[in-house]
């Protein structure tokens, strides 16, 4: 699996800069972040000790379910969902509806940080 590149800047040069690729006047590199946090804090709440090993749970199990994932890790399913939503909100995880119940699917287990 492909790391992930994830970027640290200020808000105001976050919105600089995707406006600036947004009128043309500036086209990112392959190798640039597409994953944008404003602090290291922000991004140590989302990628904490305790979800990178739910990362690597999701993509070692294959879980079919919040409800298996969450009986694989002793977390609650609601507490679970909501960790699911935010690292999907930031591409770390993808929620695939099957039937009645969503897959989550790990997209990486590995980050490389830009500051």
């Amino acid at each position: 699996m492909k790391a992930i590149v994830i970027g640290i800047m200020p808000q105001e040069r976050i919105r600089a800069r995707v406006l600036s690729i947004a009128r043309g006047e500036y086209k990112p590199k392959p190798s640039e972040p597409k994953i944008w946090f404003t602090s290291m804090r922000s991004l140590a709440e989302v990628l904490s000790d305790e979800n990178r090993a739910l990362l690597k749970v999701i993509q070692e199990a294959k879980p079919p379910s919040i409800s298996s994932l969450a009986e694989m890790t002793g977390r609650k399913p609601g507490n679970l969902s909501r960790t699911l939503k935010t690292m999907s909100n930031y591409g770390f995880v993808e929620m695939k509806r099957e039937k009645n119940h969503m897959r989550p699917v790990a997209k990486a287990t590995e980050f490389r940080i830009v500051a």
